[in-house]
């Protein structure tokens, strides 16, 4: 089994709905549809979630939520999508102007959590998926969730 970022096998360039992703993690799963899925469950959370909120400039959380689907079909091995109209990710960069507090990434992880379970995924798939949402939201926590303390 493929885990991360497994590129699609093809024979050559291909329209994305002609494209064979049951190799990656991103197929095995489902495909756009369940990654879809995850993705708006866990916008909904984020939009019920005022410290979350507040972290979105945007009145319709629509376009963040385009964004992050492209980020996570591709990193699981579907799409690129995101590359061809973000670049690269620059996971860290693009969150810097966020106070990210321990808070705010237990919040973050609370409506991820919600987003998965959705999905219904295989127990492997599931601890692969939150094994990476994990570590990624502790990745980007660049603030303490006390101004007086120091990170």
């Amino acid at each position: 089994m493929s885990v991360g970022r497994p590129q699609p096998s093809t024979s050559g360039p291909k329209p994305d709905d002609e494209v064979d992703y049951s190799d990656t993690f991103y197929g095995q799963v489902g495909g756009h549809e369940v990654f879809a899925k995850i993705i708006h469950v866990f916008y909904q959370g984020i939009a019920a979630d005022p410290l979350l909120r507040a972290m979105y400039a945007e009145e319709d959380l629509g376009p963040a939520e385009h964004r992050m689907l492209m980020f996570t079909e591709q990193y699981w091995g579907g799409p690129r999508t995101y590359l061809e109209e973000r670049g690269h990710p620059r996971l860290r960069m693009r969150h810097v102007p966020f106070a990210v507090t321990p808070e705010a990434r237990d919040r973050w992880l609370a409506a991820m959590r919600k987003g998965i379970d959705a999905a219904e995924l295989s127990p492997m798939h599931d601890a692969t998926l939150w094994d990476y949402m994990e570590r990624a939201a502790h990745s980007l926590v660049n603030a303490p969730s006390d101004p007086s303390q120091a990170l």
